[in-house]
């Protein structure tokens, strides 16, 4: 009579792997403490003994969903996905991250009307929260001091301040800000028009104004204040920034946009009102969206490294979910030259 063949256990993994069994809970939990080697042995054991991960019962004994939540911020876009393209290259990399991590991603809009917050760790929908966008910081941090207070993990992309609740992974704002600064007085242009709202409401935004505000300091070129026009992170808010910069009358001969889309809203106007990018006016953006190498003409612009950003939040986020500390962190940022600045 055959044998009937019984089912792998975490046991047998760890004697295939030499490891403990408590290393290979903690890789099939996707814990960053395990090394990547280590890892490595364990997955390609679990694969060999075509070892099955039993999710709700691990569930019950870990009293976690296996599931990170993914919550959104509603953006005015031009289509009708109300979602900023900047972060659909960060989603695709948090979904993979997750996937290796062998945890389930939730996406949903954060609603800032009601309590989004509230219950989703105490109903067990997610183990802890990844928070993309949030509008107006002034109004949204109470919610973030709120997550703290109840003792939500949770991790957001945003600006990294000295103060503010919660971890944030992030772009170095400042240094992306100076960079632009930087480049266009190396090409010669001394009047820089910054659109964007450049207030402690919109701390990135903020942080890439005086960025490339020092950097004209530096070069003795006073601060005009009748350069700055606020704007949110929209093509229209750019047109309509760019449109209402023009007609104050002052002379610019570059534009610094505050992101990628409102650089693009800014061209239009620019090009409408007989001006020409980039012999009469330079224009850089932020963000390196996929539309920034496609626009006419190719937008100069600071990249921010969606990829790496999404990984990091994931992998933050987890060290959180299982009792380790974890720190708030600035990714480093690039300029990209196209032909919209004029180099």
């Amino acid at each position: 009579m055959a044998l009937r063949k019984t089912k792998a256990t975490s046991v047998d993994i760890a004697h295939r792997a030499g490891v403990s069994q408590a290393t290979v809970s903690r890789v099939l939990r996707g814990s960053p403490l395990v090394n990547a080697e280590t890892r490595k042995r364990v997955l390609d054991a679990v694969q060999e003994l075509n070892y099955k991960v039993d999710r709700r019962a691990s569930s019950l004994r870990t009293q976690r969903a296996g599931t990170l939540a993914l919550l959104l911020f509603e953006d005015p876009t031009e289509d009708e996905s109300n979602i900023n393209p900047f972060f659909l290259s960060m989603l695709g990399s948090i979904t993979r991250a997750c996937a290796r991590h062998h945890h389930d991603l939730l996406v949903s809009f954060q609603q800032l009307s009601d309590d989004w917050h509230a219950d989703y760790e105490d109903s067990m929908k997610a183990d802890g929260l990844i928070l993309l966008g949030y509008g107006d910081y002034v109004d949204y941090r109470p919610k973030l001091e709120r997550l703290v207070e109840q003792g939500t993990h949770f991790v957001r992309w945003g600006a990294v301040l000295p103060d503010q609740p919660g971890v944030s992974i992030g772009c170095d704002n400042f240094a992306g800000g100076r960079l632009v600064g930087e480049h266009l007085i190396g090409l010669g242009r001394r009047s820089i028009a910054f659109l964007g709202d450049a207030s402690s409401h919109y701390p990135e935004f903020h942080a890439r104004y005086r960025g490339c505000e020092l950097v004209q300091r530096e070069a003795g070129i006073a601060e005009e204040p009748a350069l700055q026009v606020d704007a949110l992170s929209s093509e229209e808010e750019g047109y309509e920034a760019a449109k209402a910069l023009l007609g104050r009358g002052v002379l610019f001969d570059a534009v610094f946009a505050a992101s990628d889309l409102i650089a693009i809203g800014a061209i239009r106007a620019l090009l409408e009102h007989g001006l020409r990018v980039p012999e009469d006016v330079a224009v850089v953006g932020f963000d390196d969206i996929a539309m920034s190498r496609f626009c006419n003409p190719p937008l100069t612009t600071v990249y921010q490294d969606t990829a790496h950003a999404g990984e990091l939040l994931v992998e933050t986020l987890l060290k959180l979910v299982n009792g380790h500390a974890a720190q708030s962190q600035m990714l480093p940022a690039k300029l990209v030259v196209r032909r919209s600045s004029g180099a």
